[in-house]
């Protein structure tokens, strides 16, 4: 019975570092990742921009619903393993530049990604930065050391890559 006390003890002590760590973390967080595709920034903002075909090529996205218009800008919401989230092009500048915010108010995070698209020889590079922002001091320890902020970026910009054909390593 005394094991038991003191593995739950640990346990809980775990929890209270790992939780004071992640107060001690900041709030808010940048982050950025890029990479080089040999498609044109015309190419690669035709497969940006058209957010239906998403579950074509993204493996965490399972559905997207186009949504009405929010202020006059595009909004949806993907839909897979990790639920729903709504998005709102906050803005977008063909070919160069697309920032999409989450919509939702109700996730322990948010924040924007902004998309920019900059010719490079024949091809484009593009550049993720992501300005979020993850309320849970536990999921902001997790998201810090153990996923990384750029994660999701990464995941993000090979499935692009693959889309259009080639392997690419986000820097």
């Amino acid at each position: 019975m005394k094991w038991a006390l003191w593995i739950l003890g640990g346990i809980a002590a775990i929890i209270a570092v790992i939780t004071l760590i992640g107060l001690a973390l900041p709030r808010n967080h940048t982050a950025a990742r890029s990479a080089i595709l040999k498609a044109s920034p015309d190419s690669v903002w035709g497969v940006l921009a058209d957010t239906k075909a998403y579950p074509s090529w993204r493996s965490d996205v399972k559905k997207v619903d186009e949504l009405p218009a929010a202020n006059g800008k595009r909004s949806w919401t993907e839909t897979g393993k990790s639920g729903s989230i709504t998005y709102v092009a906050d803005d977008e500048q063909k070919p160069t530049k697309l920032v999409t915010r989450i919509a939702n108010e109700d996730l322990p995070f948010g924040g924007t990604w902004t998309y920019a698209l900059v010719p490079d020889g024949a091809g484009t590079r593009i550049t993720i930065t992501e300005n979020g922002w993850v309320s849970n001091p536990v999921f902001r320890f997790v998201s810090h050391f153990l996923i990384g902020e750029t994660a999701t970026m990464d995941t993000f910009l090979r499935a692009l890559g693959k889309r259009l054909g080639e392997d690419v390593n986000p820097a």
